[in-house]
């Protein structure tokens, strides 16, 4: 998105309100009716700067000065008319069937909730904290040294292309 920017030079003095005591009260004001002026014109304010500001001092001399302004920016009004959102759909969940019952379920001997027989718990020694000492699936092992060795190719392929 592009903006666009609007800088003006900071108050400096302020403006008088009825309830407002003080001169910081009354710069206060000023600048607050300054920022919801600009605010109510659709720009954002972004910060306040003080930048440097040479000015001539009679006919050879310079004097440096600094000034305080404000920024402000809004979206450019091309980007506005070009954004047009979509409206999202809520998906639908379809409502899936109940499991089937297996035969052994069926004649009564397996409880449906019960565990299988076949599940084995990893059992780790007191001072194991890395599962070294955990039985280890003789299938995933051979997976994770598939995976090793694709990851190798990957690296040398690359390693190759550069």
């Amino acid at each position: 998105m592009t903006y666009e920017y609007k800088v003006i030079p900071a108050p400096t003095r302020g403006q008088k309100a009825k309830g407002i005591k003080g001169p910081e009260g009354r710069f206060a004001n000023a600048l607050e009716r300054e920022m919801n002026r600009l605010g109510a014109e659709g720009w954002e304010y972004l910060r306040a700067d003080t930048l440097p500001h040479e000015e001539r001092s009679g006919l050879t001399g310079s004097n440096t000065s600094y000034r305080s302004v404000l920024v402000f920016r809004r979206a450019k009004s091309a980007d506005l008319a070009a954004f047009q959102p979509e409206t999202l759909t809520t998906p639908t969940v379809a409502e899936l069937p109940a499991p089937k019952a297996t035969s052994a379920e069926r004649e009564g001997q397996i409880q449906p909730d019960s565990e299988p027989e076949g599940d084995k718990t990893l059992v780790l020694s007191e001072d194991d904290k890395t599962g070294a000492s955990a039985e280890k699936d003789p299938d995933e092992s051979e997976a994770v040294e598939n995976l090793n060795v694709a990851l190798k190719k990957r690296v040398e392929t690359l390693e190759q292309s550069k």
